[in-house]
């Protein structure tokens, strides 16, 4: 991610359950594990899906590896600014 600019060496894993009673506009998982597991937000007043392949899953060299990481995240970089920034425009 710091090569796009954003710091999250200070971010960690959370648990789910703690989210259940918050509020949200928007849900999104962006992996088909993520979307069997994931439990229904009650309070989120839209659920979206977007099926990227699992980069931790990919095979090859540290360079291909890194280059399959970049290109999921710039799609779902792309996602974000057509199906959510674009919305809010």
């Amino acid at each position: 991610m710091a090569d796009v600019g954003i710091d999250i060496s200070h971010q960690e894993s959370k648990m789910l359950e703690r989210y259940l009673h918050d509020q949200f506009d928007v849900v999104v998982t962006v992996c088909d594990d993520a979307n069997e597991a994931c439990p229904v937000f009650p309070n989120a007043r839209n659920r979206r899906h977007w099926s990227f392949p699992d980069p931790s899953k990919t095979t090859g060299t540290e360079e291909q590896q890194l280059a399959f990481y970049r290109s999921v995240q710039d799609a779902i970089k792309d996602r974000i600014e057509t199906e959510l920034l674009g919305e809010s425009s």
